[in-house]
This record gives structure tokens, C-alpha cells and sequence, in this order.
């Protein structure tokens, strides 16, 4: 599993909020169309009013690097050029095990990743 974590900062809010929108039907087709897209969002870090928070989790590093050769991946660069971003820090994780945070009666876990 890959997890693919971003911060997108924007002149303004005004910015920022008009990226989102423009950007909403690619995130969902991203999810839609893309093998091995569990999850594509661009949000607003309710924080900071300039800023994007971006979340991906993608099956494998073969299913991420395909999404740089679809269509979607190129709509989302065309529609974000002219969106006065300032910066724009990334990283991807290598997620070799997940488990829940919360226990069943959705308690708090203690320790993760015990054995």
C-alpha cells in the first residue's frame, strides 16, 4: 500500500477554494476509473485558509506510477496550473502493515503493532 500525503499552499483562500472546486470531478474519477485508487482527495485544511491537504492510498507502487500516465492525473496539472499555488511539499509512504486505531467497543488501542 502506498500513501501519498501533500500540502498545497495557495496566494489565498480564495485560491484555495476555487481549486477544490475546479479539481472535484478528477478526484472522484481518479477513485472511479483508476485501478488501484482506494481513496484521491483534495481538501481544505479547515487551519489554514490558504491551504490544500492532499490524501492518496493506492494498492501498490505500480498502481500510483500508472496514475501518472492517465488522463486524469493530466486534467488535474492542467486545471490546477493557473491556481496562484505558492508551494507544494509531497511525500509517499510504503505502508507495509495497517491496523485500527480504535478497538471493537471503539476504545482506545495502547499499543500498535505488537507482533
Amino acid at each position: 500500500m502506498i500513501i501519498v500525503v501533500a500540502a498545497l499552499e495557495f496566494a489565498n483562500q480564495e485560491d484555495r477554494d476555487r481549486a477544490v472546486e475546479l479539481t472535484k470531478d478528477v478526484q472522484l474519477a481518479t477513485r472511479i476509473e483508476e485501478a488501484g485508487c482506494q481513496d484521491y482527495c483534495f481538501a481544505p485544511d479547515p487551519s489554514v485558509p490558504t491551504r490544500v491537504q492532499v490524501y492518496e492510498l493506492w494498492d501498490s507502487s505500480e498502481t500510483l506510477a500508472e496514475h501518472f500516465k492517465h488522463p486524469n492525473y493530466d486534467k488535474m496539472v492542467e486545471l490546477l496550473a493557473d491556481a496562484n499555488i505558492l508551494s507544494s511539499e509531497n511525500q509517499a509512504y510504503l505502508v507495509e502493515r495497517g491496523e485500527p486505531v480504535y478497538g471493537p467497543n471503539g476504545e482506545r488501542k495502547t499499543e500498535f503493532f505488537a507482533s
